[in-house]
């Protein structure tokens, strides 16, 4: 048997989380085309005939902390670089950013093998264009592989797949063969939630919201789940709130079809919204919404 942790890392917005999903084959992480998205290091399971894999989905790294939790999700993402059996490296195709030259140097002198995957090769028209921008990027790095391929597409997600799983060690699974995620089921309510508001709500308001479950009772076939959106100020309520509720309604109900989905139970789910003014440079606040990783 060979199993081990495989951490994905990049910069915000090169399709990390799109990939986890994707190598899993269900939804684990929240997606949106906004950057910083991922807060927290989220955890999918893949299990395969003598192999498992446990991947560690990471907030973007990013050069400006501004806030506490820039801060913090900086942090959060390079701890998943140590005590782990792989790193792939995640990047854009035909788009290289001084970011991901950041990133490329936090990865010196570990002794970490590195994988590279170029991402989101579908919007690339002349696939011949692809081979001089994969040797450019080889040639900053000795890679232990590289993988073009599209997340969203699917396009080649087994060939990393195959890569991944020959280099692993060998040692007993890590999870039980029918579980697939690293969280339990409070903490999908809190990311879907979030999901559906950053889909919603335009400009910065996303970035200033969290989610947190006050209450999740099983009855049967139905959860029972209250949730609670945090704000940083009474304007930033009354636009998630939305006219006559509009907004919440159609967030909660985004989220409860989803969750069903996911979950395949009925979910009864309530959302409040409350202030709590800078709660995004506060840490004492951060800790409390469990974005510190404590």
């Amino acid at each position: 048997m060979h199993s081990g942790i495989v951490s994905i890392v990049g910069r915000p917005n090169v399709g990390k989380s799109s990939l986890l999903n994707a190598l899993v084959g269900r939804k684990v992480s929240i997606v949106s085309h906004k950057p910083q998205t991922t807060r927290h290091r989220i955890q999918g399971v893949v299990n395969r005939e003598g192999g498992q894999i446990v991947f560690v989905d990471t907030p973007g790294l990013h050069r400006r902390e501004t806030r506490k939790l820039n801060r913090v999700m900086n942090e959060q993402a390079a701890a998943s670089l140590y005590d782990i059996d792989l790193i792939v490296f995640v990047v854009e195709a035909n788009r290289w950013t001084e970011e991901d030259a950041a990133v490329l140097q936090r990865l010196e002198g570990l002794g970490t093998p590195v994988g590279l995957v170029v991402n989101k090769i579908d919007r690339i028209a002349d696939k011949a264009a692809l081979l001089p921008e994969l040797q450019k990027l080889t040639a900053m790095r000795d890679y232990a592989f590289v993988v073009p391929l599209s997340a969203l597409k699917r396009n080649n997600v087994d060939a990393l797949l195959g890569e991944l799983f020959q280099r692993l060690p060998e040692g007993p699974p890590l999870y039980p063969e029918d579980q697939i995620v690293g969280y339990d089921d409070a903490f999908l309510v809190a990311e879907l939630v979030r999901e559906k508001l950053t889909r919603n709500l335009h400009q910065e308001l996303p970035y200033s919201l969290t989610v947190g479950v006050e209450s999740y009772e099983r009855e049967g076939r139905l959860d029972r789940v209250e949730a609670v959106i945090w704000v940083e100020r009474e304007g930033q309520k009354k636009i998630v709130i939305g006219e006559d509720g509009e907004t919440l309604k159609q967030v909660g109900t985004s989220a409860r079809r989803e969750l069903e989905r996911l979950l395949g139970r009925k979910v009864f789910l309530k959302l409040w919204c409350r202030v709590r003014e800078n709660w995004s440079d506060d840490l004492k606040a951060l800790k409390q919404f469990g974005l510190t990783g404590e």
